[in-house]
C-alpha cells in the first residue's frame, strides 16, 4: 500500500536533509485539499517538495501575509512597498515550466525563459525601488514640516483597535475593521477638540509575530512616523490573552528601527470586553498603564486629558516680540504655541507664550529670518 500524502512529504523532505514542517490541511479518503497552508516560511525546494506530495498549492506564512498586505494597499506607497516585497519573495521561487530550459532566439538570445523572468523582476525592483524613493522624499518633506509640532504615534499588534482610537481622539472617519492589516497607511489627524498648540496623532501600520523582514524594511518609511513622533502609545487589546506576547512583538519591531528610545506609555484597549477579575489583575499588573476603551467617551477623554498633560509637561514659558511689519506671522505663532497673554508697544506686539523649546526656537528664526 503506498504512503499517505503526509508520510510522502515527510519522506523528501528527510531525503533532501530538510525537516518537514508541520502542515495543517483538510483532507479526506474522497477529496485532496486545493491548498497547504503552513504557519512558517519555507523554502523554495520545501514548497516544491509539498506540493508534489499533496498536488496542492502551498502557501506559507510568509506568502499569505503579504497577499493579505496587497489586497490593503491604498495609497502609491503603501502599494509600491507591498509590491518590491512580493516580488523579493517570487524572485527565488521561480521555476522553468516543463520547457521552461529552452535557450530564446533574438532579443535577450542565450537567455531561459526562468533568466528573462528574474532580470525583468530586477528590472522592475531598480524601477520601484525610484519611484518609493521619490514619494519617501515627499513624504520627509511632510514630516520635517512637523518636526516641532507635538506629535503623538498609536502603534501596536494589528488588530488591537488603534483606529477605532484614532477616531474616537481626533473624529476622522479612518478606516476601522475587525480584520488583519486593515491600515497599511500612516493616517495623520489632529487631537479633538483642538488645542493650542495643536498634537497630531499618527495611526501606523500594525505588526504581527515573525513579520517577514523585507516588509519591515519596506515599510521602514512609514515606521519613521513612530522614530520621529513625540510619544508613542502602545495600543494593546486587553482581551486578548496572548496580549503581553503582542506588545513584545510589537516593541521588537520599532526596537528594529530604534523608536524604542521615543518615551512611551501603554494602552489596554477594549476593557469592555474585560471582566471584573481580569480588569483588576490588569491593572496591578501594569499600574502606569491607561486601561480604557475606544467606545467609551469618558475613557478617550481621559485620554486626551493625558497626552496634553505629558506634553506640558515639555513646555516651557516665553516673551516673543512680534514688530508691526510682521504681523502676517501670527498665524504660526498661534500654530506652534500657546498665547498667555499680549500687549502693544511702540515696537509692535509683545506675546507671552507657553511652547515646546524647539517650537519657540524656531520661531524666533522664523522673526529673525523675514
Amino acid at each position: 500500500m503506498a504512503p499517505p500524502p503526509r508520510a510522502k512529504a515527510r519522506q523528501r523532505f528527510e531525503a533532501a536533509g530538510e525537516t518537514a514542517p508541520s502542515i495543517e490541511a483538510e483532507t479526506d479518503t474522497a477529496h485532496r485539499p486545493e491548498f497547504v497552508i503552513v504557519d512558517h516560511e519555507l523554502s523554495p525546494s520545501q514548497i516544491r517538495n509539498l506540493e508534489r506530495a499533496t498536488g496542492a498549492q502551498v502557501l506559507d506564512r510568509t506568502g499569505i501575509i503579504l497577499e493579505i498586505f496587497h489586497r490593503h494597499a491604498n495609497t502609491r506607497e503603501a502599494k509600491l512597498q507591498v509590491e518590491m516585497a512580493r516580488l523579493k519573495y517570487v524572485a527565488p521561487r521561480l521555476r522553468e515550466s516543463s520547457g521552461g530550459g529552452e535557450r530564446r532566439q533574438g532579443p535577450g538570445a542565450g537567455e531561459s525563459n526562468l533568466d528573462l523572468d528574474r532580470r525583468k523582476i530586477r528590472d522592475r525592483l531598480a524601477e520601484l525601488k525610484e519611484q518609493l524613493e521619490a514619494v519617501q522624499r515627499d513624504s520627509d518633506h511632510r514630516r520635517s514640516a512637523r518636526r516641532d509640532q507635538l506629535r503623538v504615534a498609536l502603534v501596536g499588534y494589528t488588530n488591537a483597535g488603534k483606529s477605532s482610537l484614532m477616531r474616537a481622539l481626533t473624529g476622522s472617519q479612518v478606516l476601522v475593521e475587525d480584520k488583519l492589516f486593515a491600515t497599511l497607511d500612516t493616517t495623520v489627524r489632529i487631537l479633538q477638540p483642538e488645542t493650542r498648540p495643536r498634537v497630531l496623532v499618527s495611526d501606523t501600520v500594525g505588526f504581527i509575530k515573525q513579520l517577514p523582514h523585507d516588509l519591515v524594511a519596506s515599510f521602514r518609511s512609514t515606521l519613521t512616523e513612530a522614530l520621529e513622533a513625540s510619544l508613542l502609545l502602545y495600543v494593546v487589546d486587553a482581551s486578548d490573552p496572548t496580549y503581553e506576547a503582542q506588545l513584545e512583538v510589537s516593541r521588537s519591531v520599532l526596537r528594529e528601527i530604534g523608536a524604542d528610545v521615543v518615551p512611551s506609555r501603554l494602552v489596554l484597549n477594549k476593557m469592555d470586553r474585560v471582566d471584573a477579575a481580569g480588569r483588576a489583575a490588569l491593572v496591578e499588573k501594569h499600574p502606569d498603564a491607561i486601561p480604557l476603551s475606544a467606545h467609551s467617551a469618558g475613557d478617550v477623554s481621559a485620554l486626551r486629558d493625558t497626552i496634553i498633560a505629558f506634553f506640558e509637561a515639555s513646555m516651557v514659558e516665553a516673551v516673543l516680540l512680534l514688530p508691526y511689519a510682521k504681523q502676517g506671522l501670527i498665524g504660526e505663532v498661534y500654530e506652534s504655541a500657546r498665547i498667555l497673554s499680549e500687549e502693544y508697544d511702540e515696537n509692535g506686539r509683545v506675546l507671552k507664550l507657553r511652547g515646546l523649546p524647539g517650537a519657540i526656537a524656531r520661531l524666533r528664526r522664523s522673526l529673525a529670518a523675514s
